[in-house]
């Protein structure tokens, strides 16, 4: 994620000469610099302390880690910290550096990969109304942006637009593997399945979806006998269930980090 961001933000006009990455892996930094041409450094510290953004795009599992290993910085009082980490509380961030500070939390999806990302975005109380707006444009170089008003409406996000391109990916498979049983080649199935979810995907961003699907729902066609089909096996509470299970893990993982000890020693 942290490689989709910068490569939006050059696109969308930032300077290769303002962003700065750091990590512990030399050999990925030295792939950053060849491919966007940004400052790179192994050294947190140092670069957070004359940050004005600082980024955490860390896996959620090290994100207490990376934040108490920052907490000796000299960080400006003002920096503003955004956090793409899924299930990790504002509240555990900021006990985690050590102080109180302006934190954004995001929850980005995998289509950010290739600029069709949708994020919703958290500010706490400390976060500016220049830092939203600072938020707001770098997630936009990646997609589209919402703002939530409650954090735990992250969780409701995580289950619809976090894991969401895993259920179209999974109807895919599915309407693939329906495609060979019905006695088409599998990758002509696949091809068919894949190019039906992209127009489908593009006719959605201008219409109505209900009206998109009545429009090719004839009464006594095909259409309708599928679309019949699936509501009567019950598709619409398999759905339901499947986005509460993820809302619910959420909460559940955010819930543990609340709870977690310190376990980094400056």
């Amino acid at each position: 994620m942290a490689f989709s961001l910068i490569g939006g933000m050059l696109a969308n006009g930032y300077s290769a000469s303002n962003i700065t990455a750091c990590d512990i892996d030399e050999e990925k930094l030295a792939g950053l610099s060849t491919n966007y041409g940004i400052n790179t450094s192994t050294d947190s510290l140092k670069t957070v302390g004359s940050a004005d953004i600082v980024i955490l795009a860390v896996k959620p599992q090290v994100m207490q880690v990376a934040c108490e290993q920052l907490a000796p910085a000299d960080i400006k009082t003002d920096c503003l910290f955004i956090s793409i980490a899924a299930g990790i509380r504002e509240s555990a961030i900021n006990r985690w550096l050590g102080s109180e500070r302006s934190v954004v939390r995001c929850m980005p999806n995998t289509p950010a990969l290739v600029q069709l990302g949708a994020t919703a975005l958290f500010a706490n109380p400390r976060v500016s109304a220049e830092q939203k707006s600072a938020a707001q444009a770098i997630l936009d170089a990646v997609g589209i942006t919402v703002w939530v008003e409650q954090e735990s409406a992250l969780d409701a996000v995580t289950a619809i637009s976090g894991s969401g391109p895993a259920y179209f990916f999974y109807f895919i498979e599915l309407l693939q593997q329906s495609g060979e049983k019905l006695g088409l080649p599998k990758e002509t199935a696949l091809l068919l399945a894949k190019q039906t979810a992209l127009g489908a995907a593009s006719m959605a961003q201008n219409g109505d979806v209900v009206q998109l699907r009545a429009q090719v729902t004839s009464k006594g066609g095909t259409t309708e006998a599928a679309i019949l089909s699936l509501e009567q096996n019950g598709l619409a509470s398999l759905l339901e269930k499947a986005t509460q299970a993820a809302r619910d893990r959420s909460v559940e993982l955010a819930d543990q980090s609340e709870s977690r000890e310190p376990v980094y020693k400056s």
